[in-house]
């Protein structure tokens, strides 16, 4: 008689246990022949145990994220037009390259097989030659792995081929008007950027290695990324949960002192005790949070102009919701002429400096003219622009986006009038896809790393919501058509605005680096202005190039004498200095008003007699 109590297995769990057993040996053997044979070892049943447990966690998770999208999608193309026209779109795409051509294949051909040839003479014996160097290089294969065996040697070296020729052939493309050939050049580099072998678990010899180290843990942790980006529809470039919002970012002490719909008003504490006596109003852009400018003491500017002996205040925009559909550039202008002069009431000043970012600067200019139309142009001592554009006819690459497709696209995603910032955001992330798309989908997703704790790339990803019907006339008003250096071309709030009324001093910065505005396109500024101006030409981009501060001993900038008439000439006569330029800004600031008072009464805010609304940075900020 059989005394065993344990009951005997189930056909299915048999069944489901060799299941879960071939799927991990094929997810191992999958990436073992990329093992050198060196350390070629037979995996133990400890080893395929790992494997299938990593393969059932991976199937597991596509199954239920399967289940619980069904459905998802199809909506979403709708809206967008469907599956069909982007497979128009592409194929439209691809069809101005002469890839077809017999010629061109064959050019190909030949310029891959010298390639091959080079490549492979480094490697006699199998092993590559000491100090041999490959065609090409680039940072994306600069780890030694992409060079320790010919294969991943090949592999890349044939792609920066393939990728500097095909690029080419977009920048050569005839028989296109200049706005579709700069389109085509930015698609192209698109595309061949995603198809970097470095972007692929088996063309990648470091995520080869690190899978056969941890037994595919490491593509578990990476679907576990990429699945909960998918769901908030957002890539994660940073630990979400490393920052909090007046705590180790936005913590510069201060007060809300004025709120509308629109925009809550700053007011930050001083710490010295006298300040100058014109106060500064601060006009971040809508599209991102304000505390780009205050992301941690050491870098904060808004901390350091504090310190410098400024009365500081700064605009925090609400993130655009269906309360705000019918918000214009208008209410954006009308905002800033009120804001200054609630800080006018507020401090009883006749003038205040006013700094505008990206753009918030573009608008702060329209603010200046509409202020000059109406013979009020007094209240504004001085104005300082953050890399912002009036004239956009060198915008950039933004401007690829522009065109009644892509505008039209975007009204299919709009909701309830107004644009969710997570596609602004990607629209961003694209103009330099290598490093804010594909480097992460390789550490996040293919190696599965932890995300790292970095405040400049939380606030890259802490999105705003926009109005929509902004988000349209600024694009084709301004992009597309170039109305804002027209005379009288717009009206703003009844009034019609000519920037070459504008006789405020202005401090212009530009980054050499900047992508999304041109050092050539702001300087476009100084050629539509009445008064007197100062030019900065800032090393880096539209970021580390205005949030840089002395203390980091980081970048350069440029300063050139007289009034040069082209920016070719600015930088044929400029002058480099080490380090950051604001220094250099806060003494312009003070040549322009160097008074000073005492900084007590209303310069504190929420003192004795002073009502206030709640401390800084509020609750605009923290609005999703």
């Amino acid at each position: 008689m059989n005394q065993d109590k344990t009951p005997p297995a189930s056909d299915d769990s048999a069944v489901m246990e060799d299941l879960m057993r071939m799927q991990g040996q094929t997810l191992q053997a999958m990436f073992a022949p990329f093992l050198p044979t060196h350390d070629s070892k037979p995996p133990t049943p400890t080893d395929l145990q790992h494997w299938a447990m990593s393969a059932a966690k991976l199937q597991k998770m596509w199954l239920d994220f399967g289940a619980e999208q069904a459905g998802a999608l199809e909506p979403m193309l709708a809206r967008l037009g469907g599956g069909d026209q982007w497979s128009s779109l592409a194929s439209q795409w691809l069809g101005a390259l002469p890839l077809g051509m017999a010629e061109v294949q064959a050019r190909l051909w030949d310029e891959s097989t010298a390639l091959w040839t080079s490549v492979l003479a480094h490697y006699a014996g199998g092993k590559p030659k000491p100090d041999a160097e490959l065609p090409r290089k680039d940072r994306r294969f600069a780890d030694p792995r992409w060079r320790d065996q010919p294969v991943f040697a090949l592999l890349h070296q044939t792609y920066l081929l393939l990728s500097e020729r095909i690029n080419a052939m977009a920048a050569e493309a005839e028989g296109l008007s200049a706005d579709k050939k700069a389109q085509l050049r930015f698609v192209t580099k698109v595309i061949t950027d995603a198809l970097s072998p470095a972007n692929f678990p088996l063309t990648n010899p470091v995520v080869i290695e690190r899978t056969l180290e941890m037994k595919g843990e490491n593509l578990v942790k990476g679907a576990e990324h990429l699945l909960a980006d998918l769901r908030k529809g957002q890539l994660t470039h940073t630990d979400p949960h490393a920052f909090e919002l007046g705590r180790n970012i936005a913590s510069t002490p201060g007060k809300v002192v004025h709120e509308t719909p629109l925009f809550q008003l700053i007011q930050y504490s001083p710490v010295t005790d006298e300040v100058l006596e014109v106060p500064l109003v601060i006009f971040p852009p809508w599209i991102n949070r304000f505390y780009i400018l205050d992301l941690n003491p050491r870098n904060s500017f808004i901390r350091w102009a504090v310190a410098q002996g400024l009365t500081v205040f700064v605009v925090s925009w609400k993130s655009a919701d269906a309360s705000m559909a019918e918000v214009v550039w208008d209410d954006y202008v009308r905002a800033q002429v009120e804001a200054i002069d609630v800080v006018r009431a507020r401090l009883d000043v006749p003038a205040v400096h006013t700094i505008g970012y990206c753009v918030a600067g573009t608008t702060l200019a329209a603010t200046l003219a509409l202020l000059a139309r109406r013979g009020e142009a007094d209240k504004v001592a001085s104005a300082t622009f953050f890399t912002a554009q009036v004239d956009f006819e060198k915008a950039g690459d933004l401007k690829n986006f522009i065109d009644e497709g892509q505008i039209k696209m975007l009204e299919g995603l709009a909701s309830d009038g107004v644009l969710d910032g997570r596609f602004m955001a990607l629209t961003f992330n694209l103009l330099r896809g290598p490093d804010l798309i594909w480097n992460y989908v390789v550490n996040n997703y293919l190696l599965g790393q932890d995300y790292p704790a970095f405040d400049l790339l939380h606030w890259n990803g802490d999105t705003t919501n926009l109005p929509f019907k902004w988000q349209k006339a600024y694009l084709e008003d301004l992009y597309r058509d170039n109305r804002l250096v027209v005379p009288d071309a717009i009206t703003i709030d009844g009034t019609p605005i000519d920037l070459r009324q504008i006789a405020t001093p202005c401090y212009i910065q530009a980054g050499r680096e900047d992508h999304i505005a041109p050092a050539e396109s702001v300087w476009k500024l100084t050629r539509h202005l009445a008064g007197q101006w100062r030019f900065v030409l800032a090393g880096s981009g539209h970021i580390a190039g205005v949030v840089n501060p002395p203390e980091a001993g980081k970048y350069q900038y440029w300063l050139a004498p007289g009034s040069p008439a082209t920016l070719d000439e600015f930088v044929a006569t400029a002058q480099e200095t080490r380090g950051s330029w604001w220094p250099d800004w806060i003494e312009w600031i003070e040549a322009r008003a160097p008074g000073r008072v005492a900084a007590k009464g209303k310069r504190k805010p929420g003192g004795r007699g002073d009502r206030v609304i709640e401390d800084a940075p509020g609750r605009y900020v923290k609005t999703r």
